[in-house]
């Protein structure tokens, strides 16, 4: 609170932020459904009670992709700019991060000048930094920002399509240790990794109730498939255990199993192709997704035991349970916890036996799904992680 020239006592203006994504831009975000937690985020900020003025950051872009998208007709999603909301995009000749430390150095030393540059511009002199970029978090020197916080939405240095950065990872995270820099993360593994010394929190992911308060019905293809139907939606990569999976499909020939996202690898789930009752669908709308769920008889979380899997909060299992299906899913430090309607497996251990618990589960009462639904929004979410990202007085 502050006092006007009269001795009044009115509130202080709201902390502006600064928001950076990690690895999409605000067109990819867009073009994903706004599903991931950076972009939820970076949706929510604008217009957010507890916020003034936003800058949403694109990480650099390569420019000869920029121009090739604009010559095949492919525009990105504009950004809804307004007088609290602007956009940053940069571009650059190469398309991925080095790999070198010194060079990773020098470039996310440019993309902050630019940030820096594009914040003044829009008179965000002493704004709140909050970015889901790791190297950003850790390079970063950001003297001129109110704070600095680190949004992990994932384990990236146990991402294996990312193996090349592990070692600017491991050292963005000593740095983010040495200047005390916040952290927020969607579990505790995360934060037992990068071991903050600053300020930090667990926030997990969450659910949009908009999208949840009536389930739509399913998409037609997926009604006409045999009962119980078990679903899993989610990215399709070696995270999943093939093994579990044969077996299930195996022990209900009466069923399906339906495997639902872009299929990122697809000889680990060869072997499932040639099963009757296994279905892999490519990655549907995401407004779509409710109504799927919704009319599946449970959700899947067959998920190997690795140092990714062990620090996700995964997001398939607040929206299995937002639609009411109870879940059968290996049991994982994310997982664990989060509702008595999530029956347990050990990591390659007889997953049919607790698809066999969680069907007698059966539909949850709609006055307890939808107060699941009320209690793990983003909104609550968002509030946790903007109680430690906000500079404090």
């Amino acid at each position: 609170m502050e006092a006007d020239r009269a001795g009044s006592v009115v509130a202080a203006p709201a902390p502006d932020v600064v928001f950076t994504f990690a690895f999409t831009s605000w067109s990819g975000a867009a073009a994903r459904g706004f599903s991931f937690p950076e972009d939820r985020l970076a949706s929510a900020l604008p217009g957010h009670p507890r916020v003034g003025r936003v800058l949403v950051c694109d990480p650099f872009r390569g420019a000869p992709r920029k121009l090739a998208r604009a010559a095949l007709r492919r525009p990105d999603t504009p950004f809804p700019t307004s007088p609290t909301a602007s956009h940053h995009a940069p571009l650059r000749l190469r398309r991925d991060d080095p790999v070198d430390l010194k060079a990773v150095e020098r470039a996310y030393a440019a993309y902050e000048r630019g940030i820096h540059r594009e914040a003044v511009h829009r008179g965000l002199t002493r704004a709140a930094v909050v970015t889901a970029n790791p190297l950003l978090a850790g390079f970063g020197d950001f003297r001129w920002a109110a704070s600095v916080t680190y949004y992990a939405w994932d384990d990236w240095a146990a991402a294996e399509p990312r193996r090349r950065w592990w070692p600017a990872y491991a050292e963005a995270f000593t740095r983010l240790r040495e200047t005390q820099r916040r952290v927020v993360a969607v579990s505790a593994d995360i934060i037992s990794r990068i071991a903050p010394t600053g300020a930090h929190t667990v926030v997990p992911n969450g659910i949009d109730p908009s999208e949840w308060q009536r389930l739509a019905p399913p998409p037609a293809w997926f009604a006409l498939l045999p009962v119980p139907r078990l679903l899993y939606v989610g990215s399709l990569q070696s995270r999943i255990d093939i093994r579990q999976l044969s077996g299930l499909a195996a022990s209900i020939p009466e069923g399906s199993i339906t495997l639902v996202g872009p299929l990122l690898d697809p000889g680990h789930f060869a072997p499932l192709r040639e099963l009757a009752n296994v279905h892999i669908h490519p990655q549907v709308p995401r407004a779509e997704i409710p109504g799927l769920i919704a009319h599946a008889d449970v959700g899947l979380i067959p998920h190997v035991r690795s140092p990714l899997t062990e620090a996700m909060s995964p997001l398939k299992l607040y929206e299995y349970l937002a639609g009411g299906r109870p879940v059968a899913a290996v049991d994982l430090p994310g997982i664990a916890g989060v509702s008595d309607r999530v029956v347990l497996v050990p990591p390659g251990g007889d997953i049919v036996s607790g698809v066999g618990r969680a069907l007698a589960l059966g539909r949850e009462p709609e006055n307890k799904r939808l107060a699941f639904v009320a209690q793990n929004s983003w909104e609550r979410r968002f509030d946790a992680l903007l109680d430690l990202a906000l500079p404090r007085d």
